[in-house]
């Protein structure tokens, strides 16, 4: 454990100095939404209601949120009210999708113009003739593609008359306009749901025919319980109703028994009726009683794009004709199928035949290939290697190849000098066994450079069934055979090919960037098969397998002494072997086993956010706060010397700590805000609270795990 933690610590240090915090003033947060509290009404009637708004004025492109907001913060309200007056909580109207600048769902809430309006009762003993003064404290997160928390302290002063109250002027047709068209529920439509696994299908059918049509359906949860990130598919009954299929939160509540919610329609849901929100409150009933139970336990996504072999195999067959452009392949072309017509005469069949035998050599050779992989496959189903790519070890594997062959094609080093003198020896054998080994050493020996192209297929080949592997390889085959059966049949075309030069080279380093891609697909794949430590020891595992390798070329370059060869191939093995071990995944349950059989098991971390501080704060549990991303070096390193420690592990268990992480990878408004209070605006941010503390204890950024283990005592 100890070198792994120093390699990891080796590849981190540039990275965690070019991170470190750096002291700095903070900005000054703009406005970008203007908030006021309007009236309904012109004055007060003692022991009467009156509807005061919170009203909002965003900028354009700016929004604020829903009090379910999928993400980001709800607006909130604090009034601070004379004695007898009494406040109901904020009546929210129907809330939009909010998209950002690049039309992604970033949750649910309002722009432009907004009334929140708010029931506030006078007192039976409010004195007419006197005035009242409403103060409210409000604060809402405003976003646009950042996120900025606001704030207000807002004041409102209204006359207490006996008189009937007379309408606002300026708000009050707007204030009592939102609260008709505030979310209810309506006899004319009738609301049912189904659970599935994956989704809800929620069905709203009108309870008479001829009635008004909805337009532009959508449902917004109130519990959190369906993804509102995620399109919805809405599709007619056929009876002037509608079926709406919701994703559910694979992250939501799991014990929901009823769907919440609202479902709006953008011409409302009655002719000429101003309510956009429908109120939804309906128990779930058995899936099987859905009319299209087909839909519960699939996703909405976009079509798959259809998948054909014939496709692959003319990807295979050109591949097969890139490999003849090769620097140790094109520039013998010429020469080989010059060397058939000598030893041919000029009898054109023998010339054709020499052809036909050097691309059997070709066949062969990838016809063994394929079969020694069809064993290995076979094999591999008995040890537990089946479904080669649900295994990250077989995965790490395969991208730590294929970037060795990319590097070799980028010029790092080259593959298999010695190999092509001995192929050639071979191909000096005259008649048709020279032209059958110029064909497999064509393949295997005498062109190493047609390696870094073969490796896809071997990975292509572990991953398809046995018949599709033989096609890809014969594919690969033929494409590499068909110049020489094609400069067989007309010798003559040898003059028209392009001189070998410096073009041949470029091209070969060129080829390379498809494998480097390659490579971050497979890392790209590993992300879902491993954990985020896991990940990171991959990413600097496979940077230590490139370092070995570029310790090899740089020290085993043609013309190097026999000691200059040695370091660079123990270099190698060295180095690269250290990259192998440190990326290698590891089962997740074998480490976790191991460290609790050693008494210090793992931390389990839950999803930050304000409610579960608050309700562990009320069971009087220590809680350990960590405001992280993956992109913060100095985040990875705490953790890496932290949370590795045996001591501060053991501390943890022993004690019970709720553990909490706020993961900022991503933008996330609520956590934005979180910082804010604390007058931060980076990570790392660490704190933790002690049970009968009103404030927690704030983390320095650096930490270690004696610093940890002096604050929590």
């Amino acid at each position: 454990m100890l070198l792994r933690r120093l390699l990891f610590a080796f590849s981190l240090a540039l990275c965690t100095l070019a991170s470190l915090p750096r002291p700095g003033v903070a900005a000054e947060k703009p406005s970008h939404v203007a908030a006021s509290l309007v009236a309904a009404d012109t004055t007060v009637q003692p022991g009467r209601p009156i509807t005061i708004a919170l009203r909002l004025v965003h900028d354009p492109h700016w929004h604020t949120y829903w009090v379910f907001p999928g993400t980001g913060l709800p607006t909130k309200i604090t009034w601070t009210l004379p004695a007898g007056w009494t406040a109901g909580d904020i009546q929210w109207p129907a809330p939009r999708v909010l998209l950002d600048s690049k039309k992604n769902i970033v949750g649910n809430g309002y722009e432009g113009e907004l009334f929140l309006p708010v029931t506030l009762t006078a007192p039976a003993d409010a004195a007419p003739g006197t005035s009242v003064e409403l103060k409210a404290s409000v604060e809402w997160l405003m976003c646009e593609d950042i996120c900025i928390p606001g704030s207000a302290k807002l004041t409102l002063t209204l006359p207490v008359t006996a008189a009937a109250p007379q309408a606002d002027a300026t708000s009050g047709e707007k204030i009592r306009a939102t609260v008709a068209a505030l979310p209810r529920s309506d006899a004319a439509w009738k609301i049912t749901a189904a659970r599935g696994a994956k989704n809800v299908l929620l069905a709203i059918t009108p309870t008479a025919a001829g009635g008004h049509v909805p337009k532009d359906l959508h449902f917004f949860s109130e519990d959190g319980f369906t993804a509102y990130e995620l399109p919805q598919a809405v599709q007619s009954d056929g009876h002037g109703g509608f079926v709406l299929t919701v994703p559910i939160d694979a992250t939501g509540p799991a014990d929901v028994t009823r769907l919440l919610g609202v479902v709006t329609s953008e011409n409302g849901w009655g002719p000429g009726g101003p309510a956009r929100g429908l109120r939804v409150d309906a128990a779930f009933s058995a899936s099987g009683s859905s009319s299209q139970p087909s839909t519960l336990n699939s996703q909405p996504t976009a079509p798959a794009a259809p998948t054909s072999l014939l496709g692959t195999l003319l990807l295979a067959l050109v591949g097969g004709l890139i490999l003849n452009l090769m620097p140790c392949v094109f520039p013998v072309l010429g020469i080989k199928i010059l060397g058939f017509v000598n030893q041919a005469g000029h009898d054109k069949k023998k010339v054709v035949m020499h052809g036909l035998v050097f691309a059997l050599g070709v066949l062969l050779s990838f016809w063994t290939l394929a079969t020694v992989l069809a064993i290995l496959r076979a094999g591999g189903d008995k040890i537990g290697w089946g479904f080669q790519l649900q295994s990250p070890a077989f995965v790490f594997t395969l991208a730590a190849v294929m970037l060795v062959f990319a590097m070799n094609m980028s010029g790092v080093f080259e593959f298999g000098l010695s190999a092509t003198g001995v192929g050639s020896d071979l191909q000096m054998k005259s008649g048709y066994a020279g032209s059958f080994f110029t064909g497999v050493l064509a393949t295997v020996v005498a062109t190493p450079c047609s390696a870094p192209f073969l490796a896809p297929a071997l990975g292509a080949a572990l991953a398809l069934s046995t018949i599709e592997s033989f096609a890809i390889f014969t594919a690969i085959a033929i494409g590499l055979a068909a110049p020489y059966l094609l400069l067989s049949i007309f010798p003559q075309a040898v003059k028209v090919l392009p001189r070998p030069g410096a073009w041949m080279e470029t091209f070969k380093q060129f080829m390379a960037f498809p494998l480097y891609a390659t490579v971050g697909y497979l890392v790209w794949v590993l992300a879902g098969q491993t954990t985020e430590e896991g990940l990171q020891n991959v990413l600097f595992g496979l940077v230590l397998v490139a370092l070995g390798v570029w310790v090899y070329g740089r020290w085993n370059a043609p013309g190097a002494s026999a000691g200059r060869v040695r370091f660079g191939v123990i270099g190698l093995v060295i180095v690269a072997a250290s990259g192998l071990w440190l990326g290698w995944p590891h089962n997740a349950a074998a480490r976790s086993a191991a460290a609790t059989a050693s008494g210090a098991p793992e931390i389990a971390w839950e999803p930050w956010s304000r409610e579960a501080v608050s309700k562990l704060r009320a069971e009087g549990r220590i809680i350990y706060v960590d405001f992280t991303a993956r992109w913060c070096a100095t985040c990875q390193a705490n953790k890496k010397l932290v949370f590795h420690n045996d001591e501060v592990l053991r501390t943890f268990a022993a004690k019970k700590i709720a553990t909490l992480r706020a993961d900022w990878t991503n933008q996330d408004p609520r956590i934005t805000a979180e910082l804010a209070a604390y007058n931060r605006s980076a990570v790392p941010f660490n704190v933790i609270w002690l049970p009968g503390k009103d404030a927690p204890v704030i983390l320095p950024e650096l930490l270690t795990p004696g610093i940890v283990l002096e604050a929590l005592k």
